[in-house]
Formats: C-alpha cells, structure tokens, sequence
C-alpha cells in the first residue's frame, strides 16, 4: 500500500474472505490479542488495512466505532458489510490531522512495501493520547526465512536480514505464497514506530507452543 503500490488481494479477495473467516484458533489469538490492549473506549478506531472487515467486530465490542481503510476494492466488496469502508492508500490516509482516538493494522504489516510511512500516517491522524494497536506475524520467526515444518522447532536462516518482498513460504497453502510479503525485522519495526513520533507503551507475543507466531504492541500519540 505505498506510493506505488497496487491492491495485490483483488485476485484472491473470494478466496481470503472464506480463509480468514475459517480462521479457528489463529483468529481467535488475533482478536484476543487486539482487545486486551486497544481496551474499552469511544469514537472511531480506523482499522487501517482492514481487508476484508475480519477485525471489526473487535474494536466494536469494546464501545468504539469501527471504521475501514484499504486499497483492495475486492476486499472492501466483503468489508463494506462488516463497517464503514473506504479505498484508499494506507500511506495517504483521507483522514485530518490529529482527529482519532484510536488506530489499528492487523495482520496487514508485511502487505505493505513501506510500513514505517504507515506508521507515520498514524502518528499524523491520531490525537494527543490516541491508541494505536499493532498486531503482525512475529518478525523474528514468521517469513520466507522461517521453516515450522519440524515442529515444535523453528528453523530461521540468514535470509531474515532480507527485508525485500518474497512469495517463499514452508506452508504451500497460504496467504505468502498467493500475495507476498515485505518482511520487516523486528528493529525496523520498533524502530520505525518510536521514530514515527508514537510512544510504546506495551509489547506483547502469541502463539500456540512455545515459539510465538504473533507479536502485537499498543502505542500512544503524546
């Protein structure tokens, strides 16, 4: 979703709603995750990446008002009954300065070529206090670099250090292997999100054994 980004899941859009709406376990972490720490609130939580709308019913449940962004019209199609949507840019949100209270990306970090201008874009549209919470694939063990197929052992090789887009993927059946992903190491990311201007103010890790698959964190605009 970058400058000159084009909206890769219009292709797959049919096939990623009924994949992620049988999400089971997985989905469940992921929305665990987003509501313990996004919290209770009000207002508008811009669910940034939305896809398909998978995600809305979470922010929702907390009191706040879910509204969508995305650059996928296939995506949106499935959305639209879901919450508020609009097509646009992730890096060039429709949004003024400083007017939410509340952001989210979910599962959408390495759908992106350049995350940190995200980040950024966060940072502009939220408001002194407002949240932003980040829930991705673990950075250091989910990638074209990361083999689970011996589990519960992980194998990660030196292409961790490649932050270049790639469709590798051990698991022959999902979203990497149809779509991409820009693999952002866990420096960049964190890196990226305090240089944005947002204050971390929590971390969290998820997953089903003891090597985390999910790694999440809450930030606010001081």
């Amino acid at each position: 979703m970058g400058a000159t980004s084009t909206p890769a899941y219009d292709a797959h859009a049919d096939w990623y709603e009924d994949f992620i709406s049988a999400g089971g376990g997985y989905l469940r972490r992921v929305h665990t995750t987003v509501a313990d720490l996004l919290g209770a609130g009000e207002g508008t939580c811009l669910d940034i990446c939305c896809g398909t709308g998978a995600h809305a019913a979470v922010p929702a449940s907390l009191g706040w008002t879910p509204v969508g962004v995305d650059l996928s019209g296939g995506q949106l199609r499935h959305a639209s009954g879901r919450l508020p949507v609009t097509r646009a840019d992730a890096v060039a949100l429709p949004i003024a300065d400083a007017s939410l209270p509340a952001a989210m990306c979910v599962l959408s970090s390495t759908d992106v070529p350049d995350y940190p201008a995200v980040l950024r874009e966060v940072a502009r549209v939220l408001r002194p206090g407002g949240r932003f919470v980040h829930v991705g694939v673990h950075p250091c063990f989910v990638g074209a670099f990361a083999d689970w197929s011996q589990r519960p052992s992980v194998v990660v090789d030196e292409r961790y250090a490649d932050r270049s887009r790639s469709f590798a993927s051990w698991n022959t059946s999902g979203v990497r292997v149809r779509v991409g992903a820009w693999h952002v190491p866990l420096a960049d990311l964190l890196n990226a999100t305090v240089a944005a201007g947002l204050r971390l103010v929590r971390v969290a890790e998820a997953g089903p054994g003891g090597v985390p698959d999910l790694l999440a964190f809450l930030a606010v605009k001081d």
